[in-house]
């Protein structure tokens, strides 16, 4: 059975501006034209995607000179400017998925405001080294993290720690055991400790966090794998 669409003899609607009654009001018709939908969906994800660079590329020009977090310290309104550019980015990135198996990589320090390795950082030399690279590693199908501090060309510091996928943007750790690391030697030291972090934002280069302690963390995707 067809059913006709033209509106019946005695209406005064022209045929071109007539629309058939809804024959269930809470469900609206569909678009007429696909293509439109289709633009108006692409044209909301690239003006997202837009806004999500333009946040990245603020937050990674104000910390592009903070030797890490070291300069970041003593200046309270470096470190405000540099937040409110992490929370502007973290509401881009509300709704995504940030602890699937894009989490899991060889992260590298780019900036934080973690005293304890920003100590690390600062007094390396003291001890005849100097710091290199500072690492997060994780493996979301092991449910592992090393954080790892490296002192070239053969020293490393690293914590091992178990983890637990906690919600769409949340990690629960439990840190497992700690190594120094010489060239021909090794010192074990005893976990200590566990909390959360959240991983705010995500992408293919960097991730920006917030964890149980109110610190900060923005690393990127390093350009090699670290393993023990």
């Amino acid at each position: 059975m067809s059913t006709s669409f033209l509106p019946p003899a005695s209406s005064t609607l022209p045929i071109s501006s007539y629309r058939p009654r809804n024959p269930n009001p809470r469900k609206p018709y569909p678009s007429r034209n696909p293509r439109l939908q289709k633009s108006i969906t692409t044209c909301s994800t690239t003006t997202s995607t837009d806004e999500s660079q333009l946040a990245k590329a603020d937050l990674l020009a104000l910390i592009s000179d903070q030797e890490r977090g070291i300069k970041t310290e003593g200046n309270p309104s470096k470190r405000s400017k540099i937040i409110k550019a992490i929370d502007a980015l973290s509401v881009l990135g509300k709704d995504l998925v940030t602890t699937d198996s894009s989490l899991s990589a060889t992260w590298r320090m780019l900036w934080t405001t973690e005293k304890e390795q920003l100590f690390i950082i600062k007094n390396a030399r003291l001890f005849g080294t100097e710091t290199g690279d500072v690492l997060q590693v994780v493996d979301v199908e092991k449910l592992i993290l090393n954080n790892v501090i490296t002192f070239p060309p053969s020293g490393v510091f690293f914590v091992r720690s178990s983890i637990e996928i906690a919600s769409r943007q949340r990690v629960n750790f439990r840190f497992t055991s700690a190594v120094l690391r010489g060239k021909d030697w090794e010192f074990p030291l005893p976990p200590f400790g566990q909390g959360w972090f959240e991983t705010v934002y995500l992408d293919d280069e960097i991730r920006v966090v917030k964890d149980i302690r109110d610190d900060y963390l923005v690393v990127d995707r390093a350009p090699y794998s670290w393993k023990e």
